[in-house]
């Protein structure tokens, strides 16, 4: 143990080995921790599974941990007691024996608890002679005396669909609400009895269902009860990734939990993808073994882009160190460059002038104009705005989205490559933010505001952050490098007086480090306009 893999499988069913089939088939290292403990361990066979037909629970997943293994995968048996986030992305995830492993990738298929109504008996014969799934149970008992303990509002819908099976079937209210009319005649019409008053517990001989017991003493023959379950996601343990489960409603009642997902199987936590019961409640093994395999081809895909943009800032680093002397032919090339000397430029930090300035402002649409490694707009972001970020250097938005997913707000932001002086994010917003937009060479600045003050809402506000002088370090002027006032930045937007309001133009000064160490200043100014109502 102790290893790191591309993928850890957390829970050994049917949707686990066959993610992790698919995983190890596309060549990606990859552990599957299963406690050994299946949902359908009593069950005799499992159904619906085309070619598996009957095949007993343990021994179809005996065959399926044989192919992963034989494909390069691994196994544990074990239960996942705690899991983390790594610094650098990633997760850390300890299990019950003090062991531990890192993946870059989470598959969570560990499926769902059922919770038996409170009657006696129940449990001891769950998954033999007390059913829920008629699609999964209901040949075996077919023809036999069949009841239907009602503990809820789809009581009459349940013995319905079990008369299918058999023309003996009862219906124990119980807790149930009360039948109506209709509900009573739709019975009556498919020969489904009724049996009034409270279930005390089951008849049990050798081990087999003989009777349900009433709480006045009488004992009604059955070979077979059919029980609604609450179920709920195991998933507790994810917690303080937080991946949070839901609850599952049907007709207004709930039924169970669940962990929400798109149609592949990821969450709403970066890097963690669920498959099978733990996410829909309702799946049967067939159902759950290609979930697993459509979770763990998204986890492929999503591996690959990561990978290739790695592929990509390393090539554009290793071309730039080959040809020092070559000139960029693009301002895209220029930032590309730049950005691929390191694995990080700027601070991480958020820009002061945009935490001093936005922080009272309710949160909505944000728009960051040249968004580096996306400091600004990840923190916006966690204070709950929908964001829009640009830069027109694909490597920074590349890092900028794997921060912002190891802050927990990828879902929260789009990142947009744009050279703003021939393209520009469509839409409107309430907050427009270019924080320092400088480049060298001819930039057109005062078009592109113009064009961000014309994406501002009603009520919206642009607040335009820029440097007012050069870094202390550069003694020479900079030849041609003219740093607008906020009275120019203002005067260049052109806007109508009767729609904005100024809300702040000033210069201030702060602190900025040399390349060398040695501490200094830096004069920077601030321009914050409102768009009126």
């Amino acid at each position: 143990m102790d290893a790191k893999y591309d993928v850890v499988v957390i829970g050994g069913g049917a949707a686990g080995l066959s993610g992790a089939l698919a995983l190890a088939r596309a060549r990606r290292r990859v552990l599957v921790i299963d406690s050994g403990r299946p949902r359908n361990a009593p069950a005799d066979g499992v159904h619906l599974y085309l070619g598996r037909e009957g095949t007993p629970p343990q021994e179809l997943l005996a065959a399926g941990r044989e192919e992963v293994t034989g494909y390069g995968g691994e196994r544990v048996t074990g239960t996942v007691t705690a899991a983390e986030r790594v610094a650098g992305g990633g997760f850390r995830v300890v299990l019950d024996d003090g062991s531990a492993v890192e993946a870059d990738r989470l598959l969570v298929t560990t499926g769902l608890v059922d919770d038996l109504p409170e009657v006696p008996g129940l449990a001891e014969l769950w998954g033999r002679d007390v059913l829920h799934c008629p699609y999964c149970h209901g040949w075996e008992v077919r023809d036999q005396a069949i009841g239907i303990l009602g503990t809820g509002p789809f009581a009459v819908h349940q013995a319905l669909l079990w008369r299918q099976w058999s023309d003996d079937v009862t219906l124990f209210p119980h807790t149930a609400p009360e039948l109506g009319e209709d509900e009573r005649e739709r019975l009556a019409a498919r020969g489904v009895a009724v049996v009034e008053g409270q279930v005390s517990g089951l008849s049990i001989s050798g081990g087999r269902l003989t009777g349900v017991n009433l709480a006045g003493g009488r004992v009604v023959p059955r070979q077979a009860l059919a029980v609604t379950t609450r179920m709920t996601a195991q998933a507790g343990v994810l917690a303080d990734l937080g991946l949070e489960t839901a609850e599952q409603e049907m007709a207004g009642h709930v039924v169970g939990t669940y962990v929400p997902a798109d149609q592949w199987g990821a969450t709403n936590v970066p890097g963690v993808w669920v498959a099978g019961n733990v996410t829909n409640l309702i799946e049967q093994v067939i159902g759950a073994a290609a979930a697993g395999a459509r979770a763990a081809a998204a986890i492929n895909a999503d591996l690959i882009e990561v990978e290739t943009r790695q592929a990509v800032a390393a090539h554009r680093t290793r071309h730039a160190a080959e040809n020092p002397h070559r000139p960029p032919t693009s301002m895209t090339e220029f930032w590309d460059t730049r950005y691929a000397e390191s694995a990080q430029i700027w601070s991480g930090n958020p820009n002061v002038m945009l935490v001093r300035e936005a922080t009272d402002l309710p949160p909505g649409k944000a728009l960051d104009l040249g968004c580096g490694e996306g400091a600004d707009a990840i923190w916006l972001a966690g204070r709950g705005w929908h964001v829009t970020a640009t830069d027109i250097s694909r490597v920074a938005l590349d890092r900028a989205a794997e921060f912002a997913k190891a802050a927990e707000v990828g879902d929260r932001i789009d990142w947009q490559r744009h050279d703003l002086e021939a393209s520009f994010p469509e839409g409107v917003f309430d907050l427009v933010s270019a924080c320092f937009l400088h480049s060298p060479g001819d930039l057109p600045r005062d078009k592109i505001l113009r064009t961000a003050a014309a994406a501002v809402a009603p009520g919206g506000v642009l607040l335009v952050v820029g440097h007012a002088s050069g870094p202390h370090w550069e003694h020479d002027p900079q030849p041609g490098v003219h740093f607008p006032t906020p009275q120019e930045v203002l005067d260049a937007l052109e806007l109508p007086e009767e729609e904005w309001e100024v809300q702040l133009s000033e210069e201030y000064e702060r602190t900025q480090t040399a390349p060398d160490g040695t501490p200094g200043t830096r004069t920077d100014n601030v321009l914050k306009l409102r768009r009126l109502p």
